[in-house]
């Protein structure tokens, strides 16, 4: 699609370089269709075989005005490594081999359990780009909330916006957050580890004898992996818009009387102009289906002409639209729950 035009890669672009045999493609286009995420994340091999280590520019040098016949110091800026480790996501399927003969296409019935495992570990990793926190599953890569997680006292927190400031109630029940990501290899990406292979690998195990119990049978094994991490380079390329009261918000799209609402469309306009150059990556908004469907239908109103309908082809020449802000794409990511705590 234009507006998401860039040279970074995609996972679509690393399984269609990776695969000749034709497999992974498939399962990428997969895992793309149903977690849109996945369409705009760059990927990236690491530097480590454990995940990535980045250099942060932590402060600039220092600079002088200079009269004639008159020195000025020395000056240097400052910088801080950054190890950001990848997680193992793994899970083994068996299917009894006679079950898989009775209909005469086997392939075809392991397909069958193929999606279903594709679908769980695509929920799995759109959960844990938002959401993952090694503090409490040392297994994890740390997502994006716990990085953007309070409006005061970090130096990211000029990037977390509240919804409350748009004259909105907080909801101990119905709170959610729309993400605003710039990717790209400077900014935001996922990296894999060095040496291994971008995205998820599926590995058929053949035949195998298995157990039930202290009884055996034969069975055809499968398994998944997938080897991946997050890490935002520059916190600059991420704006979070947190304390979104999502009952409120669709009362007022809806056209319908509400105590308090949170003014979405002005704190993303708010987010646009947190991003230093939006021309470093490819940029799009972040947010769960209520929150999409309640724009999509402010985008039916013809006055509000920051929203738009955009009609197009997805990466694998099929027919698509989507909605987009001032340009930007709006993405649905399933992952992103409506019972957030609080951010203060």
């Amino acid at each position: 699609m234009a507006t998401l035009s860039t040279s970074n890669l995609t996972l679509a672009d690393w399984a269609k370089r990776t695969d000749p045999e034709g497999r992974v493609p498939v399962i990428a286009e997969l895992l793309s269709q149903t977690n849109e995420i996945l369409e705009d994340c760059v990927f990236k091999e690491g530097n480590l075989p454990t995940g990535e280590r980045v250099v942060i520019r932590t402060g600039l040098p220092s600079v002088y005005w200079r009269a004639l016949n008159q020195g000025i110091p020395n000056s240097k800026s400052t910088t801080a490594q950054v190890d950001e480790a990848c997680g193992i996501l793994e899970a083994r399927s068996e299917v009894d081999k006679d079950l898989a003969m009775l209909n005469g296409n086997t392939a075809q019935f392991r397909l069958s359990e193929d999606v279903a495992f594709l679908e769980a570990m695509n929920q799995t990793q759109a959960t844990t780009m938002f959401y993952g926190n090694p503090a409490t599953d040392p297994k994890q890569f740390l997502g994006l909330a716990p990085r953007y997680s309070a409006l005061t006292g970090s130096n990211n927190s000029v990037n977390v916006l509240n919804g409350l400031d748009g004259g909105g109630s907080y909801s101990g029940t119905a709170n959610t957050s729309v993400y605003l990501v710039v990717w790209s290899d400077q900014t935001v990406y996922c990296p894999f580890p060095k040496g291994s292979t971008a995205g998820l690998v599926h590995e058929d195990l053949g035949e195998q004898t298995v157990y039930d119990g202290n009884n055996r049978l034969q069975a055809y094994a499968t398994r998944y992996q997938w080897k991946n991490g997050l890490v935002v380079k520059d916190w600059r390329y991420v704006v979070r818009i947190a304390n979104i009261n999502t009952t409120d918000l669709l009362a007022q799209l809806n056209g319908q009387a509400a105590t308090s609402s949170s003014n979405l469309i002005r704190l993303m306009a708010r987010a646009l102009y947190r991003i230093p150059n939006m021309s470093m990556g490819r940029a799009a908004f972040y947010m769960n289906r209520t929150v999409h469907s309640g724009l999509s239908i402010m985008a039916l109103d013809k006055s509000q002409a920051v929203l738009k309908v955009n009609e197009g082809l997805s990466q694998f020449g099929t027919p698509y639209s989507w909605l987009s802000f001032l340009g930007v794409p709006l993405r649905k990511v399933d992952a992103i729950i409506n019972t957030e705590a609080e951010v203060s």
